[in-house]
């Protein structure tokens, strides 16, 4: 096995193994990495537009049992200082202001409650579907549904089934971390195993609710674990094509027991070199996804403005809110006039989209 051999192959549009890809992450430097899966990103997108959404990413309750070890969110049942549960009325404020700056859709995502069950939301998004028909929820993660199912003693299909018929359109790809259990054990043993979280989006795709997917890195995971999460979610791609997109992005070590463990060892966060390698090797051997999505979030603007030459096609969310990240101690969200900037000037024509990918 050889870098050459390996880049004619994928030029000419062939189909690489778990092997093949972990020897391209290993051995391949990232010139030849960006030009193969800029290649991709220009067959599949060869129009020029890069999209973005604009949404904003609400999180009625930081209440979480979970305990995962990577988060500077959430807050135990307990404590009764950092915990929380919003009112309707203060969801709707929220809502009313994205739709008022144009946004078209919102993304709604919480910890597991030990007491909220399906009932719960459903009567949720039943009233803010009734005050805004047209808007898009985009809402829950597959570890959510599980825990509903849990809270409220009934099977995850019929959570998804429940929760669609109240207005729910579209599951993003939260809570899939790295989808392998050793890693999981780690840092998160208390939420949904990997095969679950499989098995929930196969479920929401079942119902033709369409999902994205997500890979976090760069914490105790080695190129192995996330080859082997890049073959698990391109598996379920090819059966279900339920999947819009592609989302990777980095750990984030502030303000939790991971980070601090970690530092503690001398680990050091992964670079924006890591970040890239990655999102083009993903971007290379996710051949059944359409849409790889850059993490301004995390990388900040101009990092995420280059990857935009590494096989992304699409620059996320101009999100009027987010908490989970931020809490982490990264504070990268910008505005609409930046985003369009950012993709201007990498060489593209900036796109609004929804969570289709259907331009707006």
């Amino acid at each position: 096995m050889d870098v050459s051999t390996l880049a004619e192959k994928i030029l000419q549009g062939g189909r690489i193994s778990v092997t093949e890809g972990l020897f391209l992450h290993e051995n391949a430097n990232l010139a030849t990495l960006a030009f193969l899966a800029d290649d991709i990103r220009r067959k599949k997108h060869p129009e020029g537009q890069v999209t973005y959404i604009v949404d904003r990413n609400i999180n009625p309750t930081n209440i979480c049992v979970a305990d995962c070890t990577f988060c500077s969110f959430y807050a135990k049942p307990k404590d009764e200082e950092k915990g929380y549960v919003l009112s309707q009325a203060a969801i709707f404020e929220k809502i009313q202001e994205t739709v008022d700056l144009g946004g078209i859709q919102i993304l709604l995502q919480n910890g597991h409650h030990p007491t909220l069950g399906v009932a719960w939301f459903e009567e949720l998004f039943q009233a803010i579907l009734i005050k805004w028909p047209d808007l898009h929820l985009h809402a829950m993660s597959p570890p959510e549904i599980l825990h509903l199912s849990k809270v409220s003693k009934i099977d995850t299909l019929d959570v998804l089934t429940r929760l669609q018929k109240a207005g729910m359109k579209s599951m993003p790809g939260g809570g899939a971390e790295i989808l392998t259990e050793r890693v999981r054990q780690i840092i998160a043993p208390r939420k949904a195993d990997s095969n679950t979280w499989l098995n929930i989006m196969e479920e929401a795709h079942s119902l033709g609710m369409l999902t994205t997917a997500t890979m976090m890195f760069g914490h105790v995971d080695t190129p192995v674990d996330r080859l082997e999460h890049l073959q698990r979610i391109r598996e379920v791609q090819d059966r279900t094509q339920g999947f819009t997109a592609f989302i990777g992005w980095t750990f984030q070590p502030g303000g939790n027991p991971l980070g601090e463990e970690l530092s503690a060892k001398g680990w050091h966060k992964a670079t924006h070199a890591d970040y890239f390698r990655t999102t083009a090797v993903a971007r290379i051997f996710l051949d059944n996804f359409d849409n790889v999505q850059a993490s301004f979030v995390t990388q900040g603007s101009d990092a995420a403005a280059l990857s935009l030459h590494l096989g992304c096609n699409d620059f996320g969310s101009a999100m009027l809110e987010e908490n989970v990240v931020s809490a982490a101690g990264c504070f990268e969200l910008i505005g609409i006039e930046d985003i369009e900037n950012q993709i201007v000037n990498a060489g593209f024509t900036p796109a609004r989209r929804n969570q289709a990918y259907d331009l707006v």
